[in-house]
């Protein structure tokens, strides 16, 4: 296969397109062209033309990967994931979530105390937060420590209700009301009744 071109290119900084006499174009970084070394009229034999095939994914997909954490945290399961749904193979995401890994641009403990916080702030309760874990990708060996900064879900539970009450006191329809709102955030019924307690009301599990 001959090199009909080679150009840098014009929207990618440090990024080089090499065109093909198959109309085919391959995405290489500067490094790769040094690397092999290419000049336009090459003839490429078989093997080199799969071997530069391989680095143009595995730059693409690093390229791919650097774009999708820039524009917001994840985990590596989350990752290689989205980098799978853009079209590379199983091998490349891999490849491509272990090197942003390795230069620290990923790191799924932090990301799992970012995310508690988050949740934490938002009023959610342990239950919930398991909930986005899991849905979030992070490793559940890193759970525990990272729910170790969740708010006490007592205070959490009263300020929710003192701002719903503002004062007044609520029939049996708004405490149903209430505790449903409550669970569905992630509290736990012993923590909720306690709460009522607190303000001065009995309610009885549904």
């Amino acid at each position: 296969m001959r090199i009909e071109r080679i150009e840098a290119s014009r929207h990618k900084r440090g990024r080089v397109l090499v065109f093909l006499e198959d109309g085919a174009c391959l995405k290489i970084t500067e490094q790769e062209l040094l690397d092999f070394g290419l000049r336009a009229g090459d003839l490429l034999d078989q093997a080199a033309l799969r071997r530069l095939k391989e680095a143009a994914g595995a730059s693409n997909t690093k390229a791919a990967a650097a774009d999708l954490v820039g524009r917001r945290a994840m985990s590596r399961r989350d990752l290689e994931r989205k980098l799978r749904e853009k079209g590379a193979s199983e091998a490349e995401a891999h490849y491509a979530a272990e090197w942003m890994e390795a230069i620290g641009a990923i790191n799924d403990a932090d990301y799992a105390a970012a995310l508690v916080r988050h949740c934490g702030e938002k009023g959610y309760g342990p239950a919930r937060v398991r909930e986005k874990l899991h849905e979030k990708g992070v490793p559940r060996e890193l759970w525990e420590e990272a729910l170790e900064a969740l708010p006490d879900p007592a205070g959490q539970i009263d300020r929710f209700l003192l701002s719903k009450l503002r004062g007044r006191t609520p029939d049996e329809k708004e405490k149903k009301r209430l505790c449903d709102a409550l669970a569905r955030r992630g509290f736990a019924w012993p923590d909720i009744r306690a709460a009522w307690s607190r303000l001065g009301a009995e309610i009885t599990e549904n």
